[in-house]
């Protein structure tokens, strides 16, 4: 069946995720918008304790495991400022993948730790060739992550915007960032 390939490759960590995990210094991981989890099983199996928030109940059963706390929350439903339920300075590193939803950026960037790393990776505008998302909404414009980046002065470790086959054909951008309020420290930078 052509779609249990595509399928399967869905239920594997992002490369992207996989590849800067290692930067996200000892710590509590929040993985937003996780889904079934793939993340987070690859963040707890870093070592880290993770909190795995969606508002999908069954995902949410999903996710959990060894490691992982879950917590069933909609954070579109009011202003974020006044429904976030996460304390500034809190994670270690906040994984984002598949999901965007502007108005939560500040939030975000106060609720990671000083050396905190923020891994990004969603969609982006083109991705309506391919199908869903299409709504621009739901779609970075090109450069929108490195332009939260400068908005919030977050060091930006990697980034890219561009096309991938796997695990299905899409147009997406990525982003790694570190939260250095008190200067970065270059073991924080370590590239393999």
């Amino acid at each position: 069946m052509p779609g249990t390939n595509a399928h399967n490759a869905m239920d594997k960590a992002s490369a992207w995720v996989t590849r800067f995990a290692p930067l996200i210094p000892a710590g509590e991981v929040l993985d937003l918008a996780c889904g079934a989890g793939r993340h987070s099983r690859l963040l707890a199996q870093h070592g880290h304790p993770v909190l795995a928030v969606d508002r999908n109940e069954e995902a949410l059963a999903l996710a959990a495991g060894s490691g992982i706390q879950t917590m069933q929350v909609d954070l579109e439903t009011a202003e974020p400022a006044k429904t976030w339920p996460f304390a500034a300075d809190r994670f270690a590193g906040i994984v984002v993948t598949n999901y965007l939803h502007r108005p939560l950026w500040g939030s975000m960037v106060a609720s990671l730790a000083d050396q905190g790393v923020l891994i990004y990776e969603t969609f982006a505008l083109g991705n309506e060739q391919f199908g869903k998302p299409s709504n621009p909404d739901f779609l970075l414009a090109h450069g929108e992550l490195l332009e939260v980046a400068r908005l919030y002065d977050l060091q930006v470790v990697a980034y890219e915007d561009g096309y991938l086959d796997e695990p299905k054909p899409a147009m997406v951008q990525r982003i790694c960032l570190i939260k250095a309020n008190k200067g970065l420290k270059a073991t924080n930078l370590r590239l393999n």
